[in-house]
């Protein structure tokens, strides 16, 4: 216990140390210049990112679960494929493919970055679901437990350290693909970054560039910290 505590001291320790490094290098002034700007394009940045990633969610893990099942063993690889291939289209494309079907704005954007975060998803869902030991599964079905309940009490619980990796490299994709997003007319990171590329406004691009790196990393803390609470919950109870 100690252990871990004084391990999330020295990661807190490490963060506030890279921020402060990020603060002194871009420049307190810069921060503040465009402190409402920031504010507002990170809001919209996480906006597209928080409704793409719940959908991928909502998708990506039934899906999985469904690939997963005994009847579609000899179909599962195959349909896997399928998001494979899918997943080599480069984001920017995707984005463009998007632009002309469904136009400019948050639509496009959210539909490209829900794409891209749908594999990882899928692909761990299921290889976390296929990894769980049968003799469990065996011993389940032994005591009288139905389908449903041998895959919401044993295998969901034991698969979750796979699927919240799946989550993670998703998210980190996800929020680093956002930024692509004003390409196609939505509003973002990218608001910041793009515009400085055009204008060589060095340290605009690196508060923008900055920002989505530490959004990254703060999202993907969160996502850890979230999970090992609920794998503790789940072995202490």
């Amino acid at each position: 216990m100690a252990e871990r505590y004084g391990k999330g001291l020295l990661g807190a320790l490490a963060a506030a140390a890279l921020l402060a490094l990020l603060v002194h290098w871009i420049g307190l002034n810069v921060i503040r210049h465009y402190r409402d700007d920031l504010q507002f394009y990170l809001q919209a940045h996480l906006f597209l990112v928080a409704v793409s990633m719940l959908a991928a969610l909502a998708v990506g893990v039934p899906v999985g679960i469904l690939l997963s099942r005994p009847f579609m063993a000899r179909r599962a690889e195959r349909f896997m494929q399928l998001f494979n291939v899918g997943n080599t289209v480069p984001p920017l494309a995707v984005l463009a493919l998007s632009l002309g079907i469904l136009g400019i704005g948050d639509g496009p954007a959210i539909f490209a970055l829900f794409l891209a975060s749908l594999l990882p998803i899928v692909r761990n869902t299921y290889e976390g679901l296929r990894n769980v030991p049968a003799s469990l599964k065996e011993a389940a079905t032994g005591i009288g437990m139905t389908p449903r309940q041998v895959l919401l009490k044993v295998e969901l619980p034991n698969a979750v350290p796979i699927l919240i990796g799946g989550v993670r490299i998703a998210l980190a994709l996800n929020v680093g693909t956002a930024p692509l997003a004003f390409l196609i007319g939505a509003n973002s990171l990218g608001s910041l970054i793009f515009p400085a590329i055009a204008l060589n406004n060095q340290p605009m691009l690196l508060l923008g560039a900055a920002a989505t790196a530490l959004l990254a990393l703060l999202l993907d803390g969160a996502v850890t910290l979230f999970s090992r609470l609920c794998l503790e919950r789940g072995l202490a109870r």
